[in-house]
């Protein structure tokens, strides 16, 4: 061996030893200093954010694709002049000849869904109490709803796993949750709710199902006596016993107090009906009308008529 090559191990342990900082010209034959390069930096390369501009440039030769006519075609409006939306060359317009199509209904109501399955669910995990009355306050804060916007309204599914009575005051109710729930030995209660009364509820600033009408029409003698003295002073007395701060609305709209009226939905306002009376405030039921065809009334003549 060369005597210049018998001391190249001496000189790479030392060149090996020394700080990485430092340049070494023997660096190079060392493998632990070889440099590595990963293909995944293929994927990140990217121009700087402002090395390109997505901007069309119409007009501007055949190369960008959009250089003789600009987009705009030969001859015609289109070409000369701006068509207004929906411009339908001049005859009948299409919204006259067919009419509107689609739209957003103003009346519609956003109501919260729950299924009585889910509802057993939870009492089976201790989360609901099936002796209290279950309102849309026990359902949103036991995470079994979402916020509800318009109110809450319960549904048959997964009526056969219903095991106990249970006693439920929400918006509205089914046909098959209502007796499913009432088969078990439970209640269902369905009560008038407006966006700001939901709110004020789950903030706890007002009762779930306890209303002015409830307070005036209950059958407590306490209750009683104190109405003799005025309608303020009963709800005063009621909301100093439940702590609460506003008063429940009831419904005003026609349709709404006749949903409530109706003893089919199990509304709260059903005790208004008088008897052989339907819920419909414009409307004689069936009923009524037979009874009212049974009377008939006699004409009174004036004295002084002669014929």
């Amino acid at each position: 061996m060369s005597p210049r090559l018998m001391g190249l191990p001496t000189q790479l342990a030392k060149f090996a030893t020394r700080p990485l900082q430092q340049a070494s010209p023997l660096a190079f034959l060392l493998p632990q200093f070889q440099q590595t390069r990963n293909a995944s930096i293929l994927a990140s390369l990217s121009d700087n954010p402002t090395a390109y501009n997505k901007r069309i440039r119409r007009g501007r030769g055949p190369s960008s694709g959009k250089g003789k006519t600009s987009g705009r075609g030969h001859k015609g409006q289109g070409q000369h002049g701006k068509v207004p939306a929906f411009f339908n060359g001049g005859q009948t317009k299409d919204i006259i000849v067919h009419g509107e199509r689609g739209g957003v209904n103003i009346f519609s109501v956003e109501m919260t869904t729950v299924n009585l399955d889910r509802v057993q669910s939870w009492i089976d995990q201790g989360r609901l109490s099936s002796k209290a009355p279950i309102t849309m306050k026990e359902l949103y804060k036991s995470g079994c709803i979402s916020r509800p916007v318009d109110g809450v309204k319960i549904l048959g599914d997964g009526a056969s796993a219903l095991k106990q009575p249970i006693h439920v005051v929400a918006s509205r109710a089914s046909a098959s949750a209502i007796a499913a729930i009432e088969a078990a030995g439970g209640t269902v209660t369905t009560r008038y709710y407006t966006p700001s009364s939901i709110r004020r509820i789950l903030d706890g600033e007002t009762h779930s199902f306890l209303s002015e009408r409830w307070a005036r029409e209950s059958g407590s003698e306490e209750l009683y006596q104190i109405a003799r003295v005025g309608r303020k002073k009963v709800w005063e007395t009621c909301l100093e016993r439940n702590h609460m701060k506003f008063r429940l609305p009831d419904p005003t709209k026609r349709s709404d107090i006749e949903y409530y009226r109706d003893p089919a939905h199990r509304g709260y306002l059903a005790h208004l009906l008088k008897p052989r009376e339907g819920p419909s405030l414009f409307f004689r039921s069936s009923e009524e009308r037979k009874s009212a065809a049974g009377t008939k009334k006699e004409k009174i003549l004036p004295e002084n008529r002669l014929w």
